[in-house]
Parts: structure tokens; C-alpha cells; sequence
């Protein structure tokens, strides 16, 4: 019987997860922050320990990108030495590590979909401290454990791009949305269920790094656009450059991500990301 840890549950990811939990047989221990610190090494070992963990999923992560830039050591603290605590425990306790990373590992650059071995170089606080936090789980390397990186995501929970064009929308005539940064949407329930699929078919001696996301190319403004369009919400979306809408910090202005590695590896499908939208929008009751 696997006993599965599922740290960061009271976000979109763990709260997906948690959703479809209910569909399998497995053991399934979901924590937060205030349950389970996984700054702390001993308090991860400990709670590994009494409710025999076998298999570890990491939601937690500080994911405020603007925010990371004046909270830089809580955010070092959670992506980087959480990480790297949750790995060496992992190693110890010969336990199965999935953890979530991000496109944010690599600057936008890139003209094609990143592959896994592109040339990682983040931007930001954010994509550093996540970039560390894979370098230690690589350098640790628990058997059985992986990396998945993921872009853009966004469900019924928390605060995300899809929830705030639709209560911006209901207000507004008008929005003003980024158009020269592309990427593609991914669907937290797909992420969470492609997780819970290849779990038990996880089997490697060094760390492996795999991308997920949902198919297909978007820029933030075709997102809004189709958002509004589906929930049929009269409001105009204007395009408008990066320039225009300044932040702390910039985006990587290209980060969509090659999904073949785990596509291949496990035989599973990624589904297109108006689909994902679609049962977003449903779950939200905002399909019309």
C-alpha cells in the first residue's frame, strides 16, 4: 500500500490532487505549512517516520514571483531548502519524490519549446530559488524521484489568471492584456491527474527531469480572449506589450515546454489547453 505525502495541499495543485484522490487506493496524508514545515528536516523525517511514507508529492512552493524579489530569503527558504531537506529525507527513508518545479527555470529566449536539457537561466528570485531547489534534489538524488516542470497553471482554487479575467471581465468594458508573452495554460486537475497516473510507473536510479503542461501555444491576451468568449462575457480585450504593464520582475517572454520525455516515457496524453479551460470554466460554473 503506498502512503503518499502531499505537501502544499491547500494549494491549486493540492487541492487537485485531493479531488481525485478518490478515485485510488493509496494512503493519502495531505499537509500544509502549518501541519507539516518542510523547512524543518526533522519535522519532515518525523512525520515520514510515524505514517510510514512511501511516496512524496511537493505542491509547497513560495510562488509569488513579484513578491520573491523583496521576500528573497522565505523564498530561498521554501524552494530551495525545502527541497533540498524533503530529498535528503527522501534518501534516507528510501521514499519516492515527485517534485514540481517550473518554466521560470529557463530566461524566454528560446525560439522552440524547451526540451528538459535546454540551458536553464532564470530571471528572477522566483526561478533562481526553483532552480536551486532542483539542483539540490539532483545532487541528493533519491532513487525513483523526478522533476516535473510545469507553466501557467490555473483551477477552480486560489487566485489565478483564469478567476481574475473572469471577475475583472464582469466589471469592465474593457481589458488590457499582454500579448507578446507565450507560453501555454495548464489545467491543474490535468497536472494533478498525470501525476497520480504515473506514480506507481516511476522507476529511475538518477533523477529525471520531465515537462508538463497542457498542448498547445497562447499568449496571455488569446487566454483572455478565449476566456471571455467561452463564459460569454461581454467585455473587449485589448492587446498591449510588456512595456506597458510593468512589474518587479520580467517573464520569460517564451516559455512553452516539450512534453514528448513524459509523454513517451509513461504513454500518457496531455490534453489541449481550450479543453482544460473548458472543465475549468464548468467546475467555476462560468460555461455558457
Amino acid at each position: 500500500m503506498y502512503n503518499i505525502l502531499v505537501t502544499g495541499a491547500n494549494g491549486q495543485l493540492g487541492k487537485s490532487i485531493r479531488d481525485l484522490s478518490i478515485n485510488y487506493t493509496y494512503n493519502f496524508f495531505f499537509t500544509t505549512k502549518l501541519e507539516l514545515d518542510i523547512t524543518s528536516k526533522d519535522n519532515i523525517e518525523t512525520f515520514c517516520k510515524d505514517n510510514k511514507i512511501t511516496h512524496i508529492i511537493n505542491c509547497s512552493a513560495y510562488t509569488n514571483v513579484d513578491e520573491a524579489e523583496d521576500n528573497i530569503e522565505l523564498a530561498y527558504k521554501v524552494n530551495h531548502i525545502g527541497v533540498k531537506n524533503l530529498a535528503n529525507i527522501s534518501k534516507i527513508m528510501n521514499i519516492n519524490l515527485i517534485h514540481i518545479s517550473t518554466d521560470y527555470v529557463f530566461d524566454g529566449k528560446n525560439y522552440k519549446p524547451y526540451i528538459e536539457s535546454d540551458i536553464v537561466n532564470p530571471i528572477g528570485v522566483y526561478g533562481k530559488s526553483k532552480l536551486d531547489g532542483e539542483k539540490s534534489l539532483i545532487d541528493i538524488n533519491p532513487k525513483n524521484s523526478i522533476i516535473i516542470r510545469t507553466s501557467w497553471v490555473y483551477s477552480k482554487y486560489g487566485n489565478n489568471f483564469v478567476k481574475t479575467i473572469l471577475r475583472l471581465a464582469k466589471d469592465r468594458d474593457n481589458l488590457n492584456v499582454i500579448y507578446d508573452q507565450i507560453g501555454t495554460p495548464t489545467y491543474a486537475k490535468d497536472l494533478a491527474s498525470t501525476i497520480l497516473e504515473i506514480l506507481p510507473k516511476i522507476s529511475n536510479i538518477d533523477i529525471e527531469i520531465y515537462n508538463f503542461s497542457n498542448e498547445g501555444v497562447v499568449s496571455w491576451f488569446d487566454f483572455a480572449k478565449e476566456i471571455v468568449k467561452m463564459s460569454k462575457i461581454k467585455c473587449e480585450i485589448n492587446p498591449i506589450e510588456s512595456k506597458d504593464y510593468p512589474t518587479k520582475v520580467d517573464r520569460p517572454y517564451y516559455s512553452v515546454l516539450n512534453k514528448s520525455k513524459i509523454k513517451e516515457t509513461f504513454d500518457i496524453i496531455s490534453p489541449y489547453w481550450k479543453d482544460g479551460l473548458d472543465n475549468c470554466l464548468k467546475e467555476l460554473g462560468e460555461r455558457k
